[in-house]
């Protein structure tokens, strides 16, 4: 058997076969001079998640090139988080390290993530400044679910869930031990460990290429948050429906107290149809998250799997 690395980097690949190759060269330029790891102590996984261009053929040159390059290309795109899950179940170092393709996290921060893991956490996160070459949208949806992931999964204030991480592999067989189809690495890290940390690093422009992650996906992943961790939002609509039934006892009362007093009962559509466009409306919201977390149930209890391989290199 192989000697077990000390270090093993899993990074999602989607749309960046111009970078794949300078990413290499910084990692290994990072990693080999890491007293923790050094050379041959270290594998970097590359899980190519169905990406329309080129990755795929550079990982596998890479692979030629560099022995501890390996490769897990998906047969369907499964996301970010589904795709970590892949690189995880393959990744045999002691600690694992997450970041993105795209240069914008820097190979040479990683030692600081491992230094501040050194000091007894499970878990190390990197905080951003000023993040680059992000757009607006992006930027305040991520304000928006730090606050909400605060709320649903109780995280604690000032830690900023990035994809830039480091952890144990302790840490990853609990994370593995999660066999539904709807993946949010940062919830299952927040359900086994509350020993985690932080260290502030700069965020970079990205080397080359756009971003593929989309406003549906970032919302894909808030719904994967806010409804696989957290039975909060069906607790919010049941609030919702007795607030408007609070209001609909109140308004009938007034309704009866007018009749018998003044006996002036205001004719008018507008109000009608208002009341029943906004009960029906909270109604259906009511509807649709019941549906939300029965449809996932249903997947879930259906066995559909996180993510499909397709084909490994340096795996084997």
């Amino acid at each position: 058997m192989p000697e077990r690395p000390a270090l093993s980097l899993v990074i999602p690949v989607y749309g960046s076969e111009k970078v794949l190759p300078e990413l290499v060269a910084r990692l290994y330029a990072t990693l080999e001079a890491l007293p923790q790891a050094g050379p041959g102590r270290f594998e970097i996984i590359f899980v190519c998640d169905c990406s329309p261009d080129g990755s795929w053929r550079v990982i596998e040159q890479l692979a030629q090139q560099y022995p501890a390059v390996r490769g897990i290309l998906l047969r369907m795109n499964a996301g970010q988080h589904n795709a970590l899950m892949a690189g995880f179940a393959k990744a045999r170092g002691e600690i694992i390290v997450t970041m993105d393709d795209d240069l914008q996290h820097a190979p040479s921060d990683i030692p600081a993530l491992l230094a501040e893991l050194e000091q007894g956490r499970d878990v190390v996160y990197a905080r951003f400044g000023k993040r680059k070459g992000h757009a607006t949208w992006k930027l305040w949806g991520s304000k928006l679910n730090d606050l909400v992931a605060g709320y649903l999964m109780h995280k604690p204030r000032g830690l900023y869930l990035s994809p830039f991480r480091a952890l144990r592999a302790s840490i990853r067989d609990d994370i593995l031990r999660y066999t539904g189809p709807y993946v949010y690495v940062d919830g299952l890290i927040l359900s086994v460990t509350r020993n985690i940390g932080t260290v502030d690093v700069d965020h970079h422009e990205r080397y080359a290429g756009e971003t593929g992650y989309s406003f549906k996906k970032s919302v894909s992943l808030w719904l994967k948050m806010a409804t696989s961790f957290s039975i909060v939002p069906l607790r919010l609509t049941s609030l919702a429906g007795l607030v408007f039934a609070g209001l609909g006892f109140l308004l009938a009362l007034l309704l009866i107290i007018q009749k018998f007093t003044l006996d002036l009962m205001p004719v008018g559509w507008s109000s009608l149809i208002v009341t029943i466009l906004i009960v029906g409306g909270v109604q259906l919201l009511a509807l649709g998250m019941l549906g939300e977390y029965l449809g996932r149930v249903l997947l879930t209890l259906n066995m559909r799997p996180q993510y499909v391989v397709g084909k490994t290199v340096g795996l084997e």
